[in-house]
């Protein structure tokens, strides 16, 4: 009886892979099947030590440490050095506001692609996140099969050996996020390859406790994350630039 059950599970198994297969074929397709694969189990609140690093060109590297916390979906706040300092940003909604010596010094427009598609995917209505991506540039009608670190890979907005035009990774199997290229915010001349990696398993989801920032096939950047962790309790007033110096989350 149970080996019957098994011969009749099977064919139901292919087809349902069979079916999210056929599904995925642009890009659209791919950022919906992301948010519905994590969205009752992703977390909400992210919080981490991160241990910044600068590649230079003479060969040597400097490191400092960050503290950053994330409301999922959009707000992201980065504390650069001691609390104490009052030095970071305040990422909110795609605004970003500069605070020095706990003082705005400044505010722009900011979409940071690495939080929408890393994170905000797979917490935000699909619609939402399709139109910031495609807002960014990407071309949604493009998907193509790929291999990442030898696992299959999406790989949306280049054709097969395009590795100039701007266009975003994501693992077939688990459907998280590894890679985007995209123009420099510093040179926009040059290209920035950013990776996701290492991920380890975090409240029910994933997390990369890894970033890599590769310019002219070199690492220019990185990012290691400790001190991970999720559902965090966040007040409000911590993704208010106003009250950056008096609000803190880190320990």
């Amino acid at each position: 009886m149970k080996m019957l059950k098994r011969i009749l599970l099977f064919p139901a198994l292919l087809m349902c892979s069979l079916a999210q297969a056929q599904e995925i074929r642009t890009g659209d397709a791919l950022l919906r099947a992301m948010h519905d694969r994590y969205q009752a189990t992703w977390y909400k609140t992210l919080t981490f030590t991160q241990k910044s690093t600068t590649y230079k060109p003479d060969g040597t590297s400097s490191a400092e440490t960050w503290y950053e916390a994330a409301m999922l979906p959009g707000k992201l706040r980065i504390d650069i050095g001691p609390a104490s300092n009052g030095n970071g940003y305040v990422l909110v909604d795609g605004t970003a506001t500069v605070v020095k010596d706990g003082k705005v010094t400044g505010t722009f427009p900011l979409v940071n692609i690495l939080l929408v598609l890393g994170f905000d995917v797979y917490t935000q209505d699909p619609e939402t996140t399709i139109k910031v991506v495609k807002g960014e540039g990407y071309d949604l009608s493009k998907l193509r099969e790929d291999t990442w670190e030898g696992h299959p890979a999406y790989v949306v907005g280049a054709d097969k050996g395009d590795l100039t035009s701007k266009q975003f990774w994501v693992t077939k199997d688990t459907l998280l996020f590894v890679r985007v290229i995209e123009p420099s915010r510093g040179d926009p001349k040059k290209l920035d390859d950013v990776r996701f990696a290492d991920y380890q398993p975090l409240a029910g989801a994933w997390v990369a406790a890894r970033v890599e920032v590769h310019s002219e096939d070199k690492l220019v950047f990185s990012e290691d994350y400790t001190d991970i962790q999720a559902n965090v309790k966040l007040a409000p007033a911590v993704y208010d630039p106003q009250q950056f110096s008096t609000t803190h989350w880190e320990k």
